[in-house]
């Protein structure tokens, strides 16, 4: 049996990556600041650090906030991972961390370089967006009477339970490296996303498109978030919506 760690393992991906470790036979060790017995503030490292690493195969390391912070994260685990042996480390990245200027994208990317070079057996999978994240950003966009809209945009929304399947999958294998993106089934406009959004909540809001600018804007217009030739994800948005919006209308 495989002794995996999980960082982030509460969370919205890290849980379903736990789950499904789980099903398939592993033994799973979830890592969060406030999950027992391996309660750690990744920022901060020390002995529990040590702890929860210690013995383990191979970690998922899911663990992120906009916020800040995931630098020295990831410094403090990769040095763990070293001094307990660990063989095999698997982070979770965004398509278009190396194209779009955005100050969490870089943060990512440099998170990516610190696992290459980590000295460890490593493995990078780049996804796009999950579904949830479009539906916080329209929960705050609908509140108003009119919805404003950046100009142009498109995504291509991918389903978190598809992740973390194959996050599972390459965390029993062995480190391989950048792997290949990962990207929902659709390219869709804001647009589409956002009508189908309001129906499902049964919200009636005008749509505003508006123009916006920088290169952050033009690098996501230009679509260097989304990887239409690996659009390998199966769950639609308004699958999702069905079902985990439901009867949720205001």
């Amino acid at each position: 049996m495989t002794t995996i760690l999980v960082t982030g393992g509460t969370g919205t991906l890290g849980r379903f990556v736990t789950e499904r470790l789980r099903a398939d036979g592993h033994d799973v060790r979830v890592l969060s600041r406030h999950a027992q017995p391996y309660a750690v503030d990744l920022r901060e490292g020390g002995t529990a650090l040590d702890a929860a690493v210690a013995g383990a195969d191979a970690i998922v390391h899911c663990a992120t906030t906009p916020r800040g912070g995931d630098e020295e994260a990831a410094a403090h685990l990769i040095a763990a991972a070293r001094r307990a042996g660990v063989g095999h480390l698997i982070y979770i990245s965004i398509v278009g961390v190396d194209r779009v200027p955005l100050g969490y994208y870089k943060t990512k990317l440099a998170v990516e370089r610190l696992v290459e070079e980590s000295g460890l057996g490593w493995t990078v999978l780049r996804t796009t967006q999950f579904h949830d994240l479009l539906v916080r950003l329209f929960d705050t966009l609908a509140r108003p009477p009119v919805m404003l809209l950046p100009a142009g945009l498109k995504d291509q929304p991918i389903e978190v339970a598809e992740v973390a399947a194959r996050l599972a999958e390459l965390a029993a294998g062995g480190p391989a490296g950048r792997v290949e993106d990962m990207g929902g089934p659709e390219v869709r406009t804001f647009e589409s996303l956002a009508r189908s959004y309001l129906r499902a909540t049964g919200r009636r809001r005008p749509i505003v498109n508006v123009p916006m600018w920088g290169q952050t804007y033009r690098a996501f217009r230009t679509g260097g978030h989304l990887t239409p030739l690996r659009a390998v994800g199966k769950g639609t948005f308004e699958e999702y919506l069905t079902v985990h919006i439901g009867g949720r209308r205001t």
